[in-house]
């Protein structure tokens, strides 16, 4: 098996009309929780790993632990470099092996965000990288990056169109009303300027902020022609509060093999539930599809 492009992985779920979840990845245990499941209901994976995650476990630790999983559990797996901001940083990542990368530019003012995308996919093109950009910008907190309200705007339907044809990005994320974190009323997607935006841009669509967003709202967006849904607040949440229980339980415990189990097992409940979401569970293609 091997670490891939998401470009493929995408491809196939615009055909089929399911949605590919991208889970975020924090340590080896965030690894094998997903990808225990992930082998189990035969569903193609995204991992995720913001510019802090990197920080935490270095690049080459990170890759080398996804090539051994790919290889035990038989299943091809993109490894992907979530909200990354500099050209630099994600070349010297991809000429370690990776192989999609999201460029985020959404800070920037059209133009430049289109330069900047440009560059990042004139480079990993060269690779078989696939490149994720974002148009609009979505609020809340991720990684150490925070958005207030007042800073979050949706995506303009013709910009989207330009902005594709202008970068030749594989994937755009788009904003239409959901956020990073979680929320504290029920978000109000705008699935208008989702059908919209599909019937103009040809790319695969990605879905940011999807924690804590209702499954229906989910279910209707991949109706509507989102491929990426991305996953992270939820995971560590659940992951944290099993941990935080077991230690209530067991004061006096100490070792990692029994309370970072119950977090894997409480971690492992929300990624069924979301390949189940994303429909995509029976859904892994062979290798040699996208070889």
């Amino acid at each position: 098996m091997s670490i891939i492009s998401t470009k493929y992985l995408l491809q196939d779920a615009q055909a089929k009309g399911y949605a590919v979840p991208a889970f975020n990845i924090h340590n080896a245990e965030t690894i094998q929780a997903i990808l225990e499941v992930c082998c189990e209901m035969r569903s193609p994976v995204i991992l995720a790993g913001t510019p802090g995650t990197f920080k935490h476990i270095a690049l080459e630790e990170i890759y080398a632990l996804c090539s051994a999983y790919s290889a035990s559990y038989n299943i091809p797996l993109a490894l992907h470099l979530d909200h990354h901001e500099s050209l630099n940083d994600i070349r010297r990542k991809v000429n370690a092996g990776v192989r999609s990368a999201m460029i985020d530019g959404s800070h920037f003012p059209f133009d430049e965000n289109v330069q900047l995308v440009k560059s990042v996919v004139e480079f990993c093109h060269r690779h078989d990288c696939s490149v994720e950009a974002e148009l609009g910008r979505l609020g809340g907190v991720e990684d150490e990056m925070s958005v207030d309200e007042e800073s979050a705007f949706l995506t303009v339907p013709s910009e989207a169109q330009r902005f594709v044809e202008l970068t030749g990005v594989d994937s755009l994320a788009v904003a239409i009303g959901t956020a990073h974190g979680l929320y504290s009323s029920r978000p109000k997607i705008d699935f208008q300027r989702l059908a919209e935006i599909r019937q103009v841009v040809k790319v695969p669509l990605v879905l940011h902020g999807a924690s804590d967003v209702p499954d229906e709202y989910v279910r209707r967006a991949i109706s509507l022609g989102i491929c990426k849904v991305n996953v992270a607040t939820e995971l560590k949440i659940a992951f944290a509060g099993a941990v935080k229980q077991w230690f209530s339980e067991h004061p006096e415990g100490n070792d990692p093999r029994y309370y970072m189990r119950m977090g894997m097992d409480a971690m492992k409940e929300v990624v069924k539930s979301k390949i189940n979401v994303c429909g995509s569970a029976n859904k892994l293609i062979a290798d040699r599809a996208v070889a």
